[in-house]
């Protein structure tokens, strides 16, 4: 059990509501930065249990910050708290935040879960978080649940919308104009799925390299046996390749493979 799962269960303070396997995720991506002199942001700040919770975990260093909508929430502030009333459904209120604070080392989206607010957040705040650090949006449950619009592969949830983060993080690999180098390419060393979260860590990147060591045991088979043995001559590298370029355009399988 590590620190946070024991200060959860020894909690006798304010409100946490929390999934339980979110305790280890929490640990592994964010324990290198306690007892550090650190910025998070938590959205959603409910009954102030888990900023509490966030207090003890990193040390007296870290300053936290938290956004909710409800009023009630600014009592809540104390030494090293500070606490931003407004709605992450707002653009305009994000963009005035990030003008107030220094860039978060975290960032925790934990608010209202819902599709806009998901996304919202996201495309407003991911640029505020160093370039060492982790954002992470938890609850993703609700894009497969009908009262938040979600449903299994439903266009518009934030899973969905999430899922492009994999071809930006590959997009050094890219042949093709519609998939290029962007800002989450250059800014992103790992994204994580679990039940329920996405985390995301940030880290200056350069372009990936490949080299070769060693010598050669054996010369390789073509790379398409099938088709290879069926096209005579030596086009038939271009020519499975022709084929193959067609087939991507349609976003069709290749037909050749084993």
């Amino acid at each position: 059990m590590n620190d946070l799962e024991k200060y959860f269960r020894q909690n006798d303070d304010k409100l946490i509501h929390k999934w339980m396997h979110y305790f280890d995720i929490y640990d592994r991506h964010f324990s290198r930065f306690r007892n550090k002199k650190i910025t998070i942001l938590e959205i959603g700040v409910s009954q102030g249990g888990s900023l509490q919770m966030w207090k003890n975990y990193f040390g007296p260093d870290a300053m936290i910050y938290g956004i909710d909508i409800d009023p009630k929430c600014k009592d809540l502030e104390e030494e090293n708290v500070e606490i931003f009333i407004g709605s992450q459904s707002d653009r305009k209120f994000l963009r005035e935040i990030i003008k107030k604070v220094p860039k978060f080392d975290i960032l925790i989206d934990d608010g209202g879960h819902t599709m806009k607010q998901q996304k919202n957040s996201y495309e407003e705040l991911f640029q505020h978080v160093n370039e060492n650090g982790v954002y992470l949006c938890e609850d993703l449950h609700t894009s497969y649940w009908l009262e938040y619009a979600g449903g299994h592969r439903r266009k518009g949830t934030f899973i969905e919308y999430s899922k492009k983060f994999i071809d930006f993080l590959n997009a050094h690999h890219s042949q093709q104009r519609s998939l290029k180098v962007n800002d989450f390419t250059k800014s992103v060393e790992s994204i994580h799925y679990y039940d329920s979260i996405l985390v995301i860590e940030k880290r200056k990147m350069i372009p990936p390299t490949h080299e070769k060591s060693g010598k050669l045991s054996f010369q390789k088979k073509s790379r398409f046996p099938n088709l290879a043995s069926k096209i005579k001559g030596k086009s038939k590298e271009i020519i499975i390749l022709n084929i193959n370029r067609i087939l991507r355009f349609f976003r069709l399988p290749i037909i050749f493979q084993n």
